[in-house]
């Protein structure tokens, strides 16, 4: 049977430890709280964008002298989807979610007899996708956001690379698979055409 003093170390131990798990679950609440504001804060941003963009394709008259951007190549064999996860895990169903949806957009794609390339920004979609797809991963860019938010220099290192990409022909149509920010518990994950620029549904 322990003694006293057993007991007494061991009440000692669990309060310790209660005192680390309380500070850690604070820490948790304000950067959680800090990623909703952002989010929230982003929203406007986006839905103002959207609507820009909707103005600009619903006046563009097409022709052969359109941009190719708008217009695309005139061919949709080959696909490129950009895969929008975390670099960690233990945030639930957010990259759950999104994954699942892109292994039924590949998977509708491949039975309509379409090339399927993937560009993953995060390592947890690569992580999972490579099992299954690792054929398919052309690109995978990591560490975005990792300072707490994500900086116009982020984008566009991503941006860069699929612009390279569509010059030299790597692919005909891209769509960006995305989480839609509900609440920080539900997430809806989206695809957007993006190239050639299709309005969003």
């Amino acid at each position: 049977m322990p003694s006293l003093k057993e007991y007494r170390n061991r009440i000692a131990s669990v309060k310790s430890t209660r005192k680390i798990t309380s500070a850690m679950k604070m820490v948790a609440a304000s950067k959680l709280k800090k990623a909703q504001e952002q989010a929230h804060a982003s929203q406007p941003y986006a839905a103002a964008m959207g609507e820009m963009m909707a103005r600009v394709a619903s006046n563009v008259v097409i022709g052969p002298n359109s941009p190719k951007l708008l217009v695309g190549t005139g061919k949709s064999d080959v696909h490129l989807l950009i895969l929008v996860t975390s670099d960690r895990g233990l945030c639930g169903g957010f990259n759950g979610g999104i994954i699942r949806r892109v292994r039924q957009e590949v998977r509708k794609l491949q039975s309509e007899g379409k090339t399927v390339k993937l560009l993953c920004v995060g390592r947890k979609g690569r992580d999972v996708l490579k099992r299954e797809f690792g054929n398919m991963i052309v690109e995978t860019f990591t560490g975005i956001g990792a300072k707490g938010k994500v900086n116009f220099s982020d984008a566009d290192q991503v941006a860069q690379y699929v612009l390279e990409q569509f010059g030299v022909g790597a692919f005909d149509v891209c769509t960006l698979m995305y989480n839609e920010f509900r609440s920080v518990l539900a997430q809806r994950p989206i695809g957007q055409q993006l190239i050639p620029f299709n309005l969003p549904q």
